[in-house]
């Protein structure tokens, strides 16, 4: 392989003529008609036995130049790519120049990453905001601990209440009609958690058991589903249990029942310690975040758009595997929500150019101030991560590239050399904390029925890494599947 030029063509944008000399050629050429020799009629032989120099005579040299420029460009443009200097950020557009017994030559056009500069990253002012643990936060934490304890039981000689977990039947009509979804049996129906439509629950209270009864409703005009957005409803309902959570009493005997602790005293102190422990480190992932949104104004960089896509593209992608990890596909989730792909894909847009240009400042960050990772740290995470996957190390070596988890933990180097030279002022607050931005929304499907469907949690497999603060994640490294240069005729890849 040889490198004959690099052109940038336009901003971000790279073109590289690339040539494969003869001798790789001859034995790709080689190994295709030995790949293909079986498929190939020639008369007078028996098929697979025809010698290489009869197929050429028949057929044309020709016939094995396709098969030997894909087997061969892929590896081609990488080294290219290494040689040049250049980071692709897309799949390279392939043309090939010419091609003959003496080889071939192409041009990869490829977006590349773009230059970057970030200022004013040290010094950055910033408010610490800690929590300081009251006498509620503590009371909180009994309670908590009180509701894994406590028990259910049913209630008979009472009308249900807010609070109470209603187990109904229910069938939905839109005038004499009953519509799909809106049926349910011996549902649990926990009264007051707004989880149905509006004014739904609110009639459910009062209600003994075996009651049969309607509920009136009208549903929300944004409703999913289009034929019941804004109309009026009545759902058939029926009663038969009233359930409640009965908590028990907190002494030290309870204490000694269900924690390590010999007391309540014992338990409380800990409480504190470990609520002091969560609301440093939550101020602390509060305080890198706003960090991080200064050091992402600061920066400048054309980002390349493809850039933007490929992140929202890996959105919706984890997306769907944590709906798959609950039994559930991306397009039954799309038609269940009434969403097209292209409006939920959008969804992502914010996030993902947000994570771009954090990725790209840190790295910048990185670079500026030789950040880097050191084998032992790599060795320690791919242990984190075999552990995560619960699979062997050398096993995850084969799917994650060091050189990816070198970039992850440069990144979080990054952060902490940021904060660790930012004029941080820690404050304490009891009752109210100062105005933090607004979370992002998160999607969530309402059935026909008003219950609101969770957004998909999760899968329990951890990622590489991530860095401390909460928007400044690194990118993720999933069990990937191995990297190419190249996998059409008309496309490398150029990951």
């Amino acid at each position: 392989m040889a490198l004959v030029s690099k052109k940038e063509i336009e901003k971000n944008k790279v073109e590289l003529e690339i040539s494969v000399g003869a001798e790789q050629f001859e034995e790709a050429c080689a190994a295709a008609y030995r790949k293909n020799v079986k498929k190939i009629n020639v008369p007078g032989f028996r098929p697979g036995k025809a010698p290489r120099a009869f197929v050429e005579k028949m057929y044309g040299k020709e016939i094995f130049y396709e098969d030997a420029v894909n087997e061969l460009y892929p590896a081609a443009y990488s080294e290219a790519v290494d040689e040049a200097g250049i980071e692709p950020v897309d799949r390279a557009d392939v043309e090939i120049v010419s091609v003959d017994e003496n080889g071939f030559t192409f041009k990869a056009t490829v977006t590349v990453k773009p230059e970057v500069e970030v200022v004013d990253y040290k010094g950055i002012k910033a408010t610490k905001n800690v929590k300081k643990v009251t006498e509620d936060d503590i009371n909180a934490e009994i309670d908590n601990l009180r509701n894994r304890n406590g028990r259910i039981i049913n209630v008979e000689d009472r009308a249900a209440e807010n609070g109470d977990t209603a187990v109904i039947d229910y069938e939905g009509f839109v005038g004499d009609t009953a519509f799909e979804g809106g049926k349910g049996e011996k549902h649990p129906l926990v009264l007051g958690s707004n989880s149905f439509i509006p004014g739904f629950e609110e009639q459910v209270a009062g209600h003994n058991i075996g009651d049969e009864f309607d509920v009136n409703v009208t549903f929300p005009e944004e409703y999913h589903a289009p034929d019941l957005a804004g109309k009026e409803a009545v759902f058939k309902c029926k009663l038969h249990e009233i359930k409640v959570r009965q908590l028990p009493e907190v002494d030290d005997e309870f204490i000694k029942d269900v924690t390590e602790f010999d007391s309540l005293d014992e338990f409380k102190k800990d409480a504190e310690k470990k609520l002091s422990e969560r609301f440093e480190n939550a101020a602390t992932v509060e305080v890198e975040d706003t960090l991080i949104d200064t050091v992402v104004e600061n920066m400048k960089a054309d980002i390349p758009e493809c850039m933007f896509e490929h992140a929202m593209d890996d959105m919706v992608r984890d997306f769907a595997s944590r709906l798959e990890a609950q039994g559930m596909k991306l397009e039954m989730y799309l038609q269940y929500t009434g969403m097209e792909m292209d409006a939920f894909r959008a969804n992502f847009k914010e996030q993902a150019e947000r994570q771009v240009k954090i990725r790209l400042a840190l790295e910048k960050i990185a670079a500026l101030e030789n950040l880097a990772a050191s084998e032992e740290e790599v060795e320690e995470q791919f242990k984190k991560m075999a552990e995560g996957y619960n699979i062997e190390v050398e096993q995850i070596k084969l799917y994650v590239p060091a050189e990816d988890i070198k970039k992850d933990l440069a990144m979080q180097k990054a952060i902490d050399f940021v904060r660790d030279n930012a004029a941080i002022t820690t404050k304490t607050y009891e009752k109210e904390a100062p105005a933090k931005k607004a979370p992002a929304k998160k999607t969530a499907a309402k059935k026909a029925d008003g219950e609101e469907k969770p957004a998909a949690k999760k899968p329990a497999a951890k990622k590489t890494t991530t860095a401390k603060t909460g928007t400044a994640k690194t990118t993720a490294a999933k069990k990937p599947a191995a990297k190419k240069a190249a996998t059409t005729k008309k496309e490398a890849d150029a990951e």
